[in-house]
């Protein structure tokens, strides 16, 4: 009977794992795949450049996450793959190191299901797509967690020294790696007290604050300014409602059914009473408590749906048991309770497929538009290669020379060293840079718009990311821009799936001397409003439609009018409006105060239903902006 009861579990055991295997090796070909089609998004990029510039920490992050992203793209430079290849080869190792850190609580089976469960929890499958700091923290801090279960169950000397060397290791990586060494402290302050008198504990502690020293490095120099906008300047600290709602969409991420079971699992390592446990407990739930009760005070924009991440994976070590009590629960209560169980995984499983075909469908941009419109899919991971190919063709065909080359955002300019289109090129970037604490690392480097003066007369390429502004973000971007130019004008423009991606290019001259005016005309962004037909107006016959636009120091030239997206008509330009030159203040249109246009279609000519109307301004260079786009319906007899 033994020896039958060893061969049943032998084979459920190689039934478990070889379904592992299946689904890891699905995630990876995947997950590969994709990491080869998508583009680097802004924190890869960053972290990207960070790794051009060894240092032992950065604005942001200590030094791993850049170290990796380098040492990936070393293999193969400006492929976005290679860049991904350590975090992609990190995330495929988590269920092997959650079997590792299962086996002295739980059999080997259970261990194995572990794995298989740390897979399905989505955002857990998801890890290794993208160079992000979360799979090396997640790995040093699991890891650390099992050698320091190890050398509190064995005391040996090898199991503390590891230990601490990955705490190390996870303190180099990111601020909030540090709710593992502390939960670990407050467990052994309250649990095991015998241990604080131990060398090899007093050796761990010490090795583990060695990854206290790239922090402080980046830190003391400046005021503590990189740890100060992590805890207290990204943040209003102030009650939102809105922060109320992060567990709620922590359930809807991890799906309803495994967060039911990880509760479950904590509920059963509570009752256990057990010290060892108790550990996992201790590192579990202040990464679940510590982001919910955090969260209503925080940035919405900071507190994002994977910080909680590493509190589950301590959870899945009793999540096997969990599951099997709720089999014997449901059992006699439910005819399909076997089904309902496995359902479980399953679901997760494919929430982890649907958040990497999310991601994914950027690289399906041109295909996915007719089918879903536009201004649905995000654009952050695509385009930015042809981007690079047109900026570099614009700097063989239009400079004589090579220009400083000066962007709007930072990561823009990343994506053209990257592409070893334009090196060392400079941001003028105020607004993203300061959210994501990245404009000092910036100024460190000399890249900001200050440095720009340092290079007085050379050309200058000027590049935008349109879609990224809005009209009052443009006209103080080109402001700035111009004060740092003897001359500025646009040369050229990219759009990008459907208008969803839209760039400026401009070409001028660094200012030769320090408090030389600004360029003049400066190519400001046109502004225009439509008084007619409203939002929502319901049309029918002929209908007039009128409004104004202007452009400060270049002029409009002409005004078209699109029905989504395509010129139907043109209008009357350089009707008097001197109530708009008198509302917006402003004196440098060459055509005030002749600044309305009017003009009429007929609906008869169109398919009834829902229609997209917006205008054209072309300047007086011939560039085109499309402007104030508004649904209306045409109702034909």
């Amino acid at each position: 009977m033994r020896d039958q009861a060893e061969r049943t579990e032998a084979t459920e055991f190689l039934s478990d794992a070889r379904l592992l295997a299946a689904a890891c090796g699905l995630l990876l070909i995947v997950k590969v795949w994709l990491a080869s089609r998508l583009d680097l998004y802004s924190d890869e990029i960053f972290y990207w450049l960070a790794s051009t510039m060894p240092a032992p920490a950065y604005s942001d992050l200590p030094f791993v996450t850049a170290l990796l992203a380098g040492l990936g793209s070393a293999l193969d430079p400006g492929n976005p793959l290679a860049t991904r290849a350590l975090f992609l080869a990190g995330g495929s190792c988590l269920p092997a190191v959650v079997y590792w850190v299962s086996l002295p609580f739980a059999g080997r089976r259970d261990a194995l299901q572990a794995a298989l469960l740390s897979i399905c929890i989505p955002l857990g499958g998801f890890l290794g797509l993208l160079a992000v700091p979360d799979v090396p923290m997640l790995l040093c801090g699991l890891i650390g967690l099992g050698f320091l279960d190890r050398a509190l169950r064995t005391d040996g000397i090898g199991h503390w020294l590891a230990a601490g060397a990955f705490m190390a290791l996870g303190l180099c990586t990111h601020y909030r790696f540090v709710l593992f060494p502390a939960a670990a402290m407050l467990y052994l302050l309250l649990h095991r007290r015998d241990v604080w008198r131990n060398g090899g504990f007093l050796l761990a502690a010490g090795i583990a604050a060695i990854g206290l020293f790239p922090i402080l490095w980046a830190n003391l120099p400046g005021n503590m300014g990189s740890a100060s906008f992590y805890f207290v300047e990204r943040h209003p600290w102030q009650f939102n409602a809105e922060g109320l709602l992060q567990v709620p969409m922590q359930i809807l991420i991890v799906t309803p059914p495994l967060y039911a079971l990880l509760l479950y699992s904590a509920w059963l390592m509570f009752k256990r009473r057990d010290t060892h446990v108790n550990l996992l407990l201790w590192v579990a739930v202040p990464h679940l408590l510590v982001y919910a009760l955090f969260a209503p005070w925080a940035d919405a924009n900071s507190t994002t749906e994977h910080w909680p991440l590493p509190g589950y994976f301590p959870l899945l070590v009793f999540a096997p048991e969990a599951l099997r009590r709720t089999h014997a629960w449901l059992a006699p209560r439910l005819t399909g309770a076997a089904l309902a169980v496995r359902s479980i995984p399953a679901i997760g499983f494919i929430g982890a497929l649907l958040a990497l075909a999310g991601i994914g469908s950027q690289s399906w941009q041109t295909q996915l538009l007719p089918f879903v419109g536009a201004g649905v899919l995000s654009e952050k991971m695509a385009g930015w290669e042809v981007f690079a190919e047109h900026a570099g063709q614009l700097l063989r065909e239009d400079f004589n020379e090579q220009p400083v080359t000066v962007t709007d955002n930072y990561y823009t300019a990343a994506q053209l060293q990257f592409a070893e289109v334009a090196a060392g090129a400079y941001t003028l970037d105020m607004d993203k840079a300061v959210r994501d604490g990245r404009f000092r690392q910036f100024e460190l480097w000399g890249r900001t718009g200050e440095f720009v003066r340092l290079r007085p007369g050379e050309p200058m390429l000027f590049i935008t990311e349109d879609s990224a502004l809005d009209v009052e973000q443009k006209h103080e971007l080109m402001s700035r821009a111009c004060g740092l130019a003897d001359s500025l004008e646009q040369i050229d423009q990219l759009s990008l799936f459907e208008g969803d991606k839209r760039f400026g290019f401009y070409r001028g001259r660094v200012s030769a001397e320090i408090n030389a005016p600004a360029a003049s005309p400066c190519p400001y962004p046109p502004r225009a409003w439509i008084d007619q037909p409203a939002q929502g107006a319901i049309l029918s016959g002929t209908i007039a439609v009128g409004g104004w636009a202007y452009n400060e120091d270049l002029g409009v030239e002409r005004v078209l009018l699109l029905l989504d997206g395509d010129v139907i008509a043109e209008f009357e330009y350089g009707l008097p409006r001197p109530d708009v030159v008198e509302a917006r203040d402003f004196r440098t249109d060459p055509n005030q105060p002749n600044l309305g246009f009017r003009g009429e279609f007929d609906t008869a000519a169109f398919t009834s239903g829902r229609r997209e109307l917006s205008i054209r301004i072309i300047d007086s260079r011939g560039f085109a902006t499309d402007y104030g786009r508004r649904e209306v319906v045409l109702e034909n007899p």
